[in-house]
């Protein structure tokens, strides 16, 4: 730790709250890595919506002052006791967890993955989480399987354009919603095949159209990220023993449900959590090489909208809430 300097750039929150909560600081103290834990230098630091339910409050912060931020992509500088997996300073990773707003971050070395010669820092960071989800949600929340009739909301977000590209390259037929015409033809360049806006106040004649458009019988599996407004409308869609997979939060939480509701058509329903689906190390290495597989060998894009300065983190979270962007926002400190 002798060569590391002892401060370092980053983003705090000492409160819950808007935007204006959000504090840059150059004189945090430089993370000390733990039992299991090593030190990465981060040259790449994803932004993503949790990041505003922690901010605001939906999520809790455990403690404050609290560094945002869940995933991050930099080179090892320090290692601390224990096991750490084999990992050494100057091995180039990406890495999930949490305070990844900073120029420096002690991680876990079991969410910590290295990454390979095919794939540039500045990619894994953009594709690791969201590109994690994606895959765990075609995989382990629905199975999907060739053929099968997908809706996905928020088709154009950072989630949604993974989920459309993993669902063609396994041979599923996706309809895809967007807020605007521009992120529909965007969703529909990466794989989805049906386009359609969000239902608005007839949601009924939303979903006549999807379930006429897959069939007459409504779709396998909904992956909705967007929560309460496209809820009941989602839910209407699914065929007999199809599957509702809520992901996410974006307009706000989904009210409790009456479990009662399944019945009718046996439909499942899921509110997932992906690290639930990455508890052990043997689950990240998997799909973390599964991604890394699809990316090279289908030759993903990783969709990014834009590259922040740490400092400029305000606008970033303003873009990501206003609904300004498509794909991954990432910060550079």
């Amino acid at each position: 730790m002798a060569s590391l300097p002892k401060t370092m750039k980053g983003v705090i929150i000492e409160k819950t709250g808007g935007i204006e909560v959000l504090q840059y600081k150059t004189d945090l103290p430089v993370p000390e890595p733990q039992e299991g834990e090593v030190l990465v230098k981060n040259e790449f630091i994803g932004i993503n919506y949790i990041d505003t339910y922690f901010r605001t409050g939906l999520y809790p912060p455990p403690s404050f002052p609290y560094i945002l931020g869940r995933e991050g992509s930099g080179t090892i500088t320090a290692i601390g006791p224990g096991s750490t997996y084999n990992l050494q300073p100057g091995t180039p990773v990406v890495w999930m967890g949490t305070s990844a707003y900073a120029e420096y971050t002690a991680v876990s070395a079991s969410s910590c993955i290295p990454v390979p010669g095919s794939i540039s820092l500045r990619d894994a960071a953009a594709a690791i989480l969201q590109g994690l989800t994606a895959l765990t949600l075609i995989r382990e929340a629905h199975r999907v399987r060739r053929g099968d009739w997908v809706l996905v909301h928020a088709a154009a977000g950072g989630v949604g354009l993974w989920l459309c590209q993993l669902l063609r390259a396994v041979g599923a037929r996706t309809i895809a919603t967007a807020s605007t015409e521009a992120k529909r033809e965007l969703a529909a360049r990466h794989g989805a095949e049906v386009l359609m806006e969000y239902h608005g106040e007839d949601s009924e004649a939303f979903v006549r159209k999807v379930v006429d458009t897959a069939g007459g019988e409504g779709v396998e599996v909904v992956f909705d990220g967007v929560g309460k407004t496209t809820f009941d409308a989602s839910l209407a869609c699914v065929k007999r023993k199809g599957t509702m997979v809520s992901f996410g939060n974006a307009s706000g939480a989904v009210p409790p449900v009456a479990i009662a509701r399944l019945a009718p058509n046996n439909l499942r329903l899921m509110r997932t959590h992906l690290f639930g689906y990455l508890t052990t190390r043997e689950e990240l290495e998997t799909y973390a090489n599964e991604l890394w597989d699809f990316m090279t060998k289908d030759k993903m894009d990783v969709n990014i909208h834009k590259i922040y300065p740490l400092e400029d983190i305000v606008q970033a979270h303003q873009d990501i809430e206003g609904r300004k962007t498509t794909g991954k926002l990432l910060l550079q400190p």
